[in-house]
């Protein structure tokens, strides 16, 4: 089946991004280690889906 729809004009992609709030920032050294200074940005990868 062959899709007509022209796809020129649509945007391409829409991020939803929550404001930031600093409550508490990593040292710079755990920062490079962890790939980030934001807390709760620190969300390490464990190779498989992980549920709290």
């Amino acid at each position: 089946m062959k899709n007509n729809i022209n796809h020129n004009h649509m945007p391409i992609g829409m991020a939803y991004v929550p404001w930031q709030h600093w409550h508490e920032i990593y040292d710079i050294e755990k920062g490079f280690r962890v790939g980030t200074i934001f807390p709760d940005l620190n969300k390490p990868y464990m190779g498989r889906r992980f549920y709290k």
